[in-house]
């Protein structure tokens, strides 16, 4: 597969994870769509091992929640469906290469397991950076007052106080 492809493919895949109840989510119907099955057949593989699916790897849709992702397509791609979609964690997308045997869910499993970890990557990577910005600006509180110090040593070195001296000079009787 070329790097071009690859690439296209990933950023297919990162378009198609979702955030619902505070997971990283894959739908039923683009993962079928992904691995070249009818959503119907990849449902009926994961029922048939159900066992291998506990909710922190699969979940379906409360009603309320497949109205609301599907009020945030202008035009959805998933037809009429007359029960809430099945939802897949990372660990249920990679469960699904061991009931759907085949190369294409073998291949698409690798591609989507390099997006997840590239997410994960990222997001250590940012949580870096927040904390990093966090020290810079606490330490910055620090040094700021550092400078305002030596700015008023010198500004009382270049205008002294003037206050308690005696005048010069003669006085008139």
């Amino acid at each position: 597969m070329s790097k071009k492809n690859e690439l296209l493919i990933q950023e297919r895949i990162t378009k198609a994870i979702y955030v619902i109840r505070g997971q990283k989510v894959m739908i039923d119907s683009e993962l079928a769509e992904m691995y070249e099955v009818e959503t119907k057949v990849l449902n009926q593989a994961v029922k048939r091992n159900i066992s291998r699916f506990p909710e922190d790897f699969m979940f379906q849709l409360s009603i309320e929640e497949w109205e609301n992702l599907r009020s945030q397509f202008a035009t959805t791609s998933w037809g009429g469906r007359r029960t809430p979609p099945y939802m897949f964690t990372e660990q249920g997308v990679a469960m699904l290469s061991s009931v759907l045997n085949s190369q294409i869910a073998i291949q698409v499993n690798i591609s989507i397991m390099r997006v997840f970890v590239n997410m994960r990557q990222w997001a250590s990577n940012y949580e870096e950076l927040v904390k990093k910005i966090d020290e810079i600006n606490l330490t910055q509180g620090e040094h700021n007052e550092h400078i305002r110090n030596i700015y008023q040593i010198i500004e009382d070195l270049v205008q002294p106080s003037f206050t308690e001296r005696k005048p010069i000079g003669f006085k008139r009787a």
